[in-house]
């Protein structure tokens, strides 16, 4: 190695080191402990509600190779995601400087909403678009204890990592420009949601077909379609 390209390469390793030590300077100084403002929470419960999509059909994609929008709505968003994130955020807060409470609390948290979310579509609709029956320590197939900790797991990464670093650039969008983003998200999901009301996004793929077998599913199928 001449003498001009071990200069190089140390230059080279020097930038690396830089950029890897400020990068963590910015990761430790995410202030996790911050309030948001209304229109940050809603932005953050799009973005979390639109990333839930996206992991949902790209696991689908993985599993099944193909396609399918594994929403409950008809848009690209699982609602549970963004009002789990957004629940956490501002009822757990004083909790923050307890990590491993936080955990606790987020995957309880998590639970209770995945439950009741369950239970509500499966009262309203007379699906399930998931079903944990095969999963052990399993509650009616409605949660599971794997599905609650990857939802704790997923929570704190949240909490201590993605909102305030997102919130660093969405407190930099102009308000009247965050406004109108917030009004026009808002709407289409309301209009997602009343179309879905009417329509119902179920099919292969998306509801869970096994449940929907069972003498269970089989009573709450003919009850959607009486209706």
């Amino acid at each position: 190695m001449t003498e001009k390209t071990e200069k190089w390469v140390t230059e080279q390793l020097e930038k690396e080191k830089k950029f890897v030590k400020e990068k963590l300077e910015q990761t430790a100084r995410l202030d996790y402990k911050q309030k948001y403002k209304v229109s940050t929470l809603i932005l953050f419960f799009f973005t979390f509600a639109i990333f839930g999509w996206v992991w949902e059909v790209g696991l689908h994609i993985v599993q099944y190779g193909e396609f399918v929008n594994r929403g409950t709505l008809w848009g690209p968003w699982l609602p549970i995601y963004g009002v789990g994130g957004v629940i956490a955020l501002i009822f757990f807060r004083k909790f923050f400087d307890k990590p491993v409470l936080t955990f606790f609390l987020v995957t309880i948290g998590a639970s209770v909403i995945e439950y009741f979310t369950s239970w509500l579509i499966e009262y309203t609709n007379g699906v399930r678009f998931w079903d944990y029956s095969n999963y052990p320590l399993n509650i009616n197939g409605r949660i599971c204890l794997e599905g609650s900790v990857m939802f704790g797991l997923g929570g704190c990464a949240v909490i201590y990592f993605a909102a305030p670093f997102l919130a660093r650039y969405y407190t930099k969008i102009p308000a009247y420009i965050k406004l109108i983003i917030c009004v026009l998200l808002i709407g289409s999901f309301m209009g997602d949601l009343a179309y879905t009301n009417v329509n119902p996004h179920v099919g292969a793929g998306i509801t869970d077909a096994d449940w929907e077998k069972t003498p269970e599913g089989q009573m709450a199928v003919e009850k959607r379609l009486k209706n």
